[in-house]
């Protein structure tokens, strides 16, 4: 896919309304405040770990500091009317990841990922740079529709090659290099789907017969919602991974929503999906021993076996009580070898209690509003699409990781974005937050409505 812009990039508004405001000095102050709290967290471990100050914090910090220096100056130049709290949300949630790996790894000094999460974390920066200076318009993305789905089937069925770790086909191992695939597909089907469902929202508007309160999509209509749904099944049999299934899944019949404003096509998607989880749930061993885990998470305690990931999990929460027990005091490495991917959460929620667990998942939903915000702010119909589905990707993994952790629904095996153990999640989620960068400030400095647009559709 190219990034090279064929149409001039935006400009600012010729009408005589003000200029929008830059707010790069909020961001930089912004910035320093998210490096300095995950230093404080990084020698909190230290100092109830060991009594004294890591030796290391001071390299940590300015590590830290010199990577979000980097993406701001990306901002300050190439995108300076860019949200002024995108980056700084991810810095700090990437941060707090590290802390928690970090702390982690001191139970576990046989298996430390907190350096090697760390380089990848540094790469996701980097490539965060290279998208904000590079791509210089949005809109050009939707001329590789059609490659991107390509690559993102291509992404997806690859793991099915290769062995399945802890019971799921997600990995693709070469040497002594791993990677979810997954991962990198989720941004370019967000890529697909906008640009797709941009060319075609007339076509997708129009519906069928009433069935009661409903009204239901034509068969033409139903026919890409029924391929894709049973696309997801396939992934989902196949590589049993209920996770990107379920994201697949969502993605689409959340943008389609968004393009046509047909409450049907979400019934419509929800009972395909209902029926889809029933049938694979119910004869796929992998995806009915987590639900049946979900269904009974204290079984094997009950049995004196000992309690599973999920009762463990619970337990950490309830031990972390409103207030938390403090960064490095609490015992979540019981949960086992997911502690720092799956079960990351629960290590937040002891040791940082409740209020630290909602100030976490308030800062995501902030991320998720800010790139919501940008969609409405923006004028042309792929880069609303993109938004929202960038958003969608966040919102989505946010909901099934959370939920799985505390008992809400069956565990995905999915990584929560920035905090979880996972290089190939944190390089695609500043992927992510770049393109959002990048949206934000075409929005906001009034980008011009594309060609095969409309003005009565802009002033809709």
């Amino acid at each position: 896919m190219t990034v090279t812009a064929v149409e001039s990039a935006p400009t600012l508004p010729a009408d005589g309304t003000p200029a929008p405001r830059r707010r790069r000095g909020a961001e930089l102050c912004l910035l320093l405040l998210a490096v300095l709290l995950c230093v404080y967290g990084y020698c909190a471990v230290g100092l109830a770990r060991h009594g004294t100050l890591p030796p290391d914090a001071l390299r940590y910090g300015a590590g830290l500091a010199v990577l979000a220096l980097a993406a701001h100056l990306a901002i300050r130049f190439r995108a300076p009317y860019a949200d002024p709290l995108l980056l700084p949300i991810a810095v700090l949630l990437n941060g707090l990841g590290l802390v928690l790996v970090h702390r982690l790894d001191q139970e576990t000094p046989h298996d430390t990922a907190a350096p090697t999460q760390l380089v990848w974390s540094a790469l996701g920066i980097a490539l965060f740079t290279l998208v904000v200076v590079v791509l210089r318009d949005h809109r050009t993305l939707q001329r590789g529709t059609y490659l991107s789905v390509v690559a993102a089937l291509t992404l997806m069925v690859l793991p099915v090659f290769f062995p399945a770790v802890n019971g799921a086909r997600i990995w693709v191992r070469l040497g002594g290099l791993s990677f979810q695939p997954g991962e990198f597909a989720k941004v370019l089907l967000a890529v697909f789907f906008a640009g797709q469902f941009a060319a075609s929202r007339a076509t997708l508007r129009h519906t069928g017969r009433r069935l009661g309160p409903l009204r239901l999509p034509t068969g033409r209509a139903l026919g890409p919602l029924l391929a894709v749904w049973l696309l997801s099944v396939v992934v989902l049999v196949l590589e049993r991974d209920l996770g990107t299934s379920l994201l697949f899944f969502g993605l689409f019949v959340l943008l389609l929503y968004v393009a046509t404003g047909r409450t049907s096509w979400v019934s419509a998607g929800l009972l395909l999906a209902a029926l889809g989880a029933y049938a694979v749930g119910r004869f796929e061993p992998h995806v009915h021993s987590r639900i049946e885990d979900w269904l009974h998470p204290f079984a094997t305690a009950d049995a004196g076996q000992g309690a599973g990931q999920l009762a463990q999990s619970l337990y950490s929460f309830a031990a972390g009580g409103m207030t938390g027990t403090g960064l490095g005091l609490g015992h979540s490495v019981l949960i086992g070898f997911a502690a720092k991917s799956d079960f990351v959460l629960a290590t937040a929620g002891e040791e940082l209690g409740f209020l630290g667990l909602a100030a976490i998942l308030l800062l995501y939903g902030l991320l998720v509003e800010r790139a919501f915000r940008t969609a409405l702010l923006l004028r042309d119909p792929f880069g609303r699409l993109l938004v929202v589905g960038l958003a969608a990707i966040v919102a989505l993994q946010v909901f099934v990781i959370a939920g799985g952790v505390t008992g809400l629904i069956p565990l995905t095996g999915m990584a929560m974005p920035f905090l979880a153990q996972g290089g190939s999640s944190v390089v695609t989620n500043w992927v992510v937050v770049a393109l959002l960068v990048r949206c934000d400030d075409a929005a906001r400095r009034g980008a011009a409505p594309t060609p095969a647009e409309p003005a009565a559709e802009v002033a809709r």
